[in-house]
């Protein structure tokens, strides 16, 4: 019988249960305190005969597809993936008929606005996502705090750039800490964690922490990249084309 690896590697991310021999097939809830089977309507799984063909895209244990993306489609995901996306999917499709608004708003530390929050904004950018920057989006002389309250209410989903710079300015009750209570309070919120882990998120925002999102410790950022623009890419009807 395959052991659990949850006593030395833990499941602290969605993609860590489906790396355990002894916990692939389930996936976690909210916080990864209990084991709850997937729902059949969150994914189709899609296997072939060679396990490493069908995972071309975040490693291994990646076999299921949600929803909402194409058969054609080179990008695969473990079930938690898609159980963890599956409600931000929805908040979207709910919010996707409305004129004017961005795709995404991205929350980060300050300390990262030329570095990896950068480099994600640009990421998304080339594959077509729209995205509320504040580097980009805040002019000059602009009301800081003004700008962003706008940006939050005009963007369908959220991201928070989980970084060390993050976490030590989080306690601090910065402008980063005001975006990500608003995108907690509205349940639209992706966490992406970067260079730290979800251990050390808990440690400083219990409930951000409880929140299953993307880890670059297990996919790259261009991996979870192009996860977000497919989560966010839609076409009324014409899913699983």
């Amino acid at each position: 019988m395959a052991r659990c690896t949850a006593p030395v590697r833990g499941h602290s991310s969605a993609a860590a249960a489906a790396a355990c021999p002894a916990c692939r097939y389930r996936s976690y809830g909210r916080g990864y305190s209990s084991y709850s089977e997937p729902s059949r309507s969150y994914y189709t799984p899609s296997y072939s005969g060679n396990s490493g063909a069908s995972r071309s895209t975040g490693g291994s244990g990646r076999s299921a597809k949600p929803r909402w993306s194409r058969a054609s489609s080179p990008v695969y995901y473990t079930p938690a993936e898609v159980q963890t996306l599956t409600p931000i999917r929805e908040t979207f499709e709910n919010r996707a008929t409305v004129p004017d608004l961005r795709d995404i708003f991205l929350c980060h530390a300050w300390d990262d606005r030329q570095a990896s929050a950068k480099e994600l904004y640009n990421l998304l950018i080339s594959k077509g996502v729209s995205v509320w920057f504040s580097e980009k989006d805040v002019s000059l002389g602009e009301p800081l705090m003004r700008a962003i309250d706008k940006g939050l209410a005009n963007s369908r989903i959220g991201l928070v750039l989980v970084t060390p710079a993050f976490l030590a300015r989080l306690p601090k009750e910065g402008i980063a800490d005001k975006e990500l209570s608003a995108l907690l309070h509205r349940n639209q919120l992706v966490p992406i964690v970067h260079n730290t882990t979800y251990e050390a998120l808990r440690e400083v925002s219990p409930l951000l922490g409880s929140r299953s999102g993307l880890d670059t410790a297990e996919e790259s950022m261009s991996d979870i990249a192009a996860k977000l623009a497919e989560l966010v890419a839609f076409e009324p009807n014409c899913e699983n084309k």
